[in-house]
């Protein structure tokens, strides 16, 4: 079965190759877009099979298979080409189409169509260096540009005549309904009128597809006419939400590792690409859509959406982190740079050169900052009504996320962000009138916790660490009291068993929702009673009561002191111990695996020092 030409390249752009092989093999990250895992087409021991999302294919170095996501499913299912193409269409919603004479008919259509806006695309160019384009090329090098990059990006002019292209191209023999077919020239819809020249007056801007070829315009007026930019309309061959400009530029750059940053407009993105920065792309006279976001994930995990400095480009990326929450998934987000008030990328480059786009992209926010900025900016957060109305609008934004576990993460940071800004001061917690100490002598000196965000660098999942995690929070159930004392810690550390984790989230959530207990209302239900009563009131609530008891039950196995002064030293030494425990065993694992990899002197050395370090803290738990 043959397929209409252009249908596979697409096809292909849509998917990623990671997930494709994925399903599969279990492949793990090396850098950037590349993937590795044991091959499926052999027996192997240590991994040679490599994923490359960028460059859309696949290699075995130990048995030489190689291929794209088409013969992936072809040799790992059993399927012909035809039925792996339509596998793979379903599951990117395409439509497989049919190799009938009108498809086919379709397809040469498109074909002759590149070439009519490759005409175009030349006769642009060449009108920006006659004379009647010499507004167009002084306003060019005004901003900056020199000769070479404006050939480079193939900038050009359309001179400010009703029919200059039109006529032109007639001449070279191109029909005009072609003409108008390609978004070029308008046919009035009084018949009786002739057509025009969409573009007149106007520094042109070529769009490229993924693979390089011309297939758009975008416009630049000279002088105050509006709209002050015009994009080419939808055509068989351009859909502004499927495409960005500069795309088929940024997919090579970021083979070498480059970012990739969207910014507003055409004239940024050419100033990036001078800075170095060649990875930049922007929308194309639209609000960032779901097919262009899916373009920009396929290139990087983390793009920079670059915005300027304005109410407006503070507008554009609210609209943005709202059309990305939906299709968030893990590992893939975005992240915001923030631009001097009055600057956008182009005029800070003029200004201060590369290095300063550089801090800015260290600056970089997380699009969880946007989030929380949207609801909480500007918002009074001074009575329990008004915290409780940002705590629902948070809720509601981060609802709008698609996958469980995403979410999942993002609530429970907007939890701990809104536990920060509205949790009562340490002076209110500890001292006249606040939380009572638990000793007879007065509250004495906080202990001082495990350095901050080091939990949150390690993880682990194996029985002991399951028991310890279940531990660690049963004591915070039993002993409420302590759960205020350890909240920032608790909030660096990582659990790993998945019913703990929601109860974590649910003690953080807690947290919020009770920052803390009248300590007279307190002693009139007896030591901790209240407080007590009310979490095992909210875990009810969120049916947790059976982890919870079993957390308090193996919190009472290993916290068998009587004081709270006690229980808390103990935690911390457990939370400690942990840390440990899960820290050598990833680095034991690093170890095997490289010398699995390598067997250098150097990496049995590392190995015998792992497994070392990791008897020492098997050692130190049990003594």
């Amino acid at each position: 079965m043959a397929f209409p030409p252009g249908f596979l390249d697409e096809l292909r752009a849509r998917l990623s190759l990671s997930d494709v092989v994925g399903r599969k093999v279990a492949l793990k990250r090396r850098s950037g877009s590349e993937y590795a895992g044991l091959c499926p087409f052999h027996n192997e021991k240590t991994p040679s099979f490599t994923v490359n999302d960028k460059k859309g294919f696949f290699h075995c170095f130990g048995c030489g298979e190689h291929g794209d996501a088409v013969s992936f499913v072809m040799k790992t299912e059993g399927l012909s080409f035809p039925e792996s193409v339509e596998k793979l269409a379903r599951e990117a919603g395409m439509e497989v189409p049919r190799a009938t004479p009108q498809e086919r008919e379709r397809s040469e259509r498109a074909s002759t169509l590149q070439d009519v806006v490759e005409q175009a695309a030349r006769w642009f160019q060449k009108q920006l260096r006659l004379p009647v384009g010499r507004q167009g090329l002084d306003y060019l090098r005004g901003r900056g540009l020199s000769d070479e990059t404006i050939d480079d990006f193939r900038l050009g002019f359309a001179p400010d005549s009703r029919d200059g292209l039109l006529g032109a191209l007639k001449r070279e023999g191109v029909p005009v309904d072609k003409l108008i077919e390609a978004g070029l020239v308008i046919q009035p819809e009084d018949r009786g009128r002739d057509p025009y020249d969409r573009f007149r007056g106007r520094v042109m801007f070529t769009i490229n597809d993924r693979r390089g070829r011309a297939i758009a315009f975008g416009g630049r007026v000279m002088g105050a006419g509006e709209p002050k930019y015009l994009n080419s309309p939808e055509t068989p061959l351009f859909h502004k939400g499927a495409n960005l400009y500069c795309l088929d530029r940024a997919r090579v750059a970021t083979t070498k590792d480059q970012p990739v940053i969207v910014a507003e407009g055409y004239m940024d993105v050419i100033a990036l690409h001078g800075a170095g920065f060649t990875g930049a792309v922007a929308p194309l006279g639209t609000a960032l859509t779901e097919g262009q976001l899916g373009e920009m994930w396929k290139l990087a995990d983390e793009p920079y959406l670059c915005f300027d400095g304005d109410n407006a480009g503070r507008r554009a990326a609210q609209r943005a982190a709202d059309r990305a929450l939906p299709l968030l998934r893990p590992g893939k987000s975005l992240r915001f740079l923030a631009l001097p008030a009055g600057e956008d990328p182009d005029s800070l480059v003029r200004a201060r050169g590369p290095d300063a786009i550089r801090r800015v992209l260290e600056l970089a926010r997380p699009l969880a900052d946007v989030i929380w900025e949207l609801e909480t900016e500007g918002k009074p957060a001074d009575t329990p009504e008004r915290r409780a109305s940002i705590k629902a609008a948070l809720l509601a934004r981060v609802g709008t996320i698609a996958d469980s576990s995403v979410q999942s993460y993002y609530r429970s940071e907007m939890f701990e962000r809104l536990d920060k800004a509205h949790r009562p001061p340490p002076s209110a917690r500890w001292q006249g009138g606040g939380r009572r100490s638990f000793g007879r002598g007065g509250p004495g000196p906080e202990p001082a916790p495990f350095p901050a965000g080091t939990a949150a660098r390690v993880a682990g999942t194996d029985l002991d660490s399951s028991r310890q995690e279940r531990a660690l929070l049963g004591a915070l159930i039993e002993r409420p009291a302590l759960l205020h004392v350890v909240a920032d810690d608790l909030r660096t550390l990582e659990i790993a068993h998945p019913d703990l984790a929601r109860l974590e989230s649910a003690l953080l959530e807690y947290l919020v929702e009770v920052p803390g207990i009248d300590p007279a209302a307190e002693e009139a239900l007896g030591d901790g009673g209240l407080e007590e009563q009310l979490l095992t009131e909210h875990l009810e609530r969120l049916g947790l009561e059976a982890v919870a008891a079993g957390a308090r039950a193996k919190a009472r196995e290993l916290f068998r002191e009587k004081e709270n002064e006690a229980w808390l030293e103990r935690w911390y030494r457990t939370t400690r111990r942990l840390i440990d425990r899960r820290a050598a065993d990833a680095h034991l694992r690093e170890a095997q695996q490289n010398f699995a990899t390598y067997g250098t002197d150097e990496a049995l050395q590392h190995l015998e020092a792992a497994l070392k370090n990791h008897k020492a803290v098997a050692a130190a738990e049990t003594g």
